[in-house]
């Protein structure tokens, strides 16, 4: 019913790469981008479901192969 503004949006390619965070406890996951360098973090959103994740890959034209997952 209500759709968020899909603003398409970059990131550093070269320095950065897409991952997801889960928490092995809670099983709570975020979507955001690990700098390849130095290992920070950095959220970006939420991902409560697939519908999340698939706003996630196309916000940022990640495609679902790229993105790795951590715990």
């Amino acid at each position: 019913m209500f759709h968020r503004n899909m603003k398409k949006r970059s990131y550093d390619q070269e320095n950065q790469k897409p991952v997801i965070r889960a928490s092995i406890c809670t099983g709570e996951q975020v979507a955001g981008f690990k700098d390849v360098h130095t290992g920070k973090f950095t959220e970006v959103m939420l991902i409560k479901d697939n519908h999340d994740l698939d706003e996630f890959l196309k916000t940022y034209d990640i495609a679902k192969a790229e993105i790795s997952k951590e715990w």
